[in-house]
This record gives structure tokens, C-alpha cells and sequence, in this order.
């Protein structure tokens, strides 16, 4: 069950994270997934022009933490633990990427899920995440 949908996670970014919620567009925050896309400026390119490993982190990062917030509300605090990132194939040059999150667990302490990356114009993922949260206790 939603708890916050497309217009609640943007607001909280705007409000919570302002350093970055201009760089970042919640598309979908349903059930079975979130979509975030990454607006790609220079600042996210590497030599070469394609997005930096750092960027794609941080857009996976981002998604999965949208994602358990849409599930439990806007729990600032839940942080987290575990990342570990494959990536498969050189996203294009200079394009928006999207991420596609899913939580696999979502329990009352830890939240596991996973994040396919894509760039635009590429049918292809360019990167997959797997990440596990902390989720603080209720106070």
C-alpha cells in the first residue's frame, strides 16, 4: 500500500533534500515499484561525456529510498547499510537515465530491494543495485 505517492516524495525532496531535488523527477510510486529519473547536467558526466559511476549511485541510492518511503512515510532517518553495484554496459552521452526500484522486503528494522538503471534511448539496463535500508524504530 502507497502512503505517499508521486506529489508527497517530491515535495519531500524539495523540503528534506534541497541540495538535490532539482536533480531527480519522481515518474511512478506504486506498489510494485518506484521510477525516479536522474536530469543529467554536466556535472554528472565523466571524461567522455557519459554519466559518472557517483551519479548512477546516487540515482539508485535515491529510488530506493523513495520507494521505502512510499511504503512507510517520510522517515527521514532511514539510511543506508548496504550497496553493491554491477555495471553492465557505457550509458549514452549527455541523457537523462531512469531507475526502476522494487522493494523485495520491507520488514519493521531493514528494507532489501533492487534498482535497474537505464539510459534514455536504450532499451537495455546500464546498471543494477542491489541495497539493503535501515529503517529507525518508531518513536
Amino acid at each position: 500500500m502507497i502512503v505517499m505517492d508521486v506529489a508527497a516524495l517530491q515535495a519531500f525532496l524539495a523540503r528534506d533534500f534541497a541540495q538535490v531535488a532539482a536533480d531527480f523527477v519522481v515518474e511512478r510510486a506504486e506498489a510494485d515499484g518506484l521510477t525516479l529519473r536522474l536530469r543529467v547536467q554536466e556535472r554528472h558526466l565523466r571524461p567522455g561525456g557519459t554519466v559518472s559511476g557517483p551519479a548512477m549511485f546516487a540515482l539508485a541510492d535515491v529510488a530506493m529510498y523513495l520507494a521505502i518511503l512510499s511504503r512507510i512515510g517520510p522517515v527521514a532517518l532511514a539510511v543506508t547499510t548496504n550497496c553493491s553495484m554491477d555495471f553492465m554496459r557505457k550509458p549514452q552521452a549527455r541523457v537523462d537515465m531512469r531507475a526502476e526500484a522494487r522493494l523485495l522486503k520491507l520488514g519493521r528494522s531493514l528494507a532489501v530491494g533492487d534498482v535497474m538503471l537505464f539510459s534514455d534511448g536504450m532499451a537495455e539496463p546500464v546498471a543494477r543495485a542491489s541495497l539493503t535500508y535501515a529503517i529507525p524504530p518508531a518513536r
